[in-house]
């Protein structure tokens, strides 16, 4: 039984993976952080995590920028694995995360669908295919009207995967109005949709001569985050010093 210690169990997040966790025999949470304790969550909740004196085998962080730095001076006091999903982290914070995961087991990616991670190594090879025949290559991201950065830091996952599979051979393009112009052959296009309440939805075209190929996640509710960051924490717990990503939880 893996033990968890969920930072942020009372945010939306933190909700979803608190009832995966109810669900799952081979976790629990055995204690929540969050600024406000106003849930019955079946666990002890701690409004300053400093004041949690539960042993666990590994923290989720699904909370806030500001409120990474507290986390991380835990992880360094507890030495124990942290599953790192908090996004906006400023370039001191992640400074800090890779300066401690040479003494501590710590787990960020950009996306923890599992899903998308899966996707992440179906990109490689179909690039080494298709790249070399001449195809071209978009990829089209959607998301809620509320999402702030575009294009979303997944579909910039996703480009860098096929571009690490071809030496960095390609060229983002998000803009194409201010020129005007053919498409270039090592351009790799990345555009984005807002609207709605879209959860998340990425597709990657192989364009051909005659032929087109479309790989494609579509993600119905944060679930796919939740659970995947629930293995993630499986996969952690126990493991030795060092930064880790889903690519290592998939395998």
């Amino acid at each position: 039984m893996v033990r968890i210690i969920m930072h942020g169990c009372n945010g939306k997040m933190g909700q979803v993976i608190t009832d995966i966790c109810k669900a799952d025999d081979q976790v629990q949470i055995v204690a929540g952080i969050d600024v406000v304790d106003n849930r019955d969550n079946g666990y002890p909740v701690f409004t300053d995590i400093q004041d949690c004196d539960v042993d666990a085998d590994v923290i989720i962080d699904f909370s806030i920028a500001s409120a990474v730095g507290k986390l991380l001076d835990y992880v360094s006091d507890k030495c124990i694995p942290v599953v790192l999903c908090t996004t906006g982290l400023s370039p001191e914070q992640l400074n800090r995360v890779s300066d401690m995961s040479k003494d501590f087991a710590i787990l960020k990616s950009a996306n923890m669908s599992l899903g998308i991670n899966a996707i992440m190594k179906l990109l490689q090879d179909a690039a080494n295919v298709f790249a070399p025949a001449g195809y071209d290559i978009e990829i089209v991201e959607k998301h809620h009207n509320l999402k702030l950065d575009a294009p979303s830091g997944t579909a910039i996952a996703l480009a860098d995967a096929i571009n690490e599979a071809r030496d960095n051979e390609y060229e983002y393009v998000y803009d194409r109005s201010s020129v005007r112009q053919q498409r270039g052959k090592k351009e790799l296009g990345i555009s984005a949709v807002r609207g709605g309440t879209i959860v998340g939805e990425h597709e990657v075209i192989f364009a051909g001569l005659d032929e087109v190929i479309e790989i494609k996640h579509t993600a119905y509710s944060k679930s796919v985050f939740a659970k995947g960051a629930v293995e993630a924490a499986k996969f952690l717990a126990g493991k030795p010093a060092g930064m880790y990503n889903m690519a290592d939880v998939i395998g």
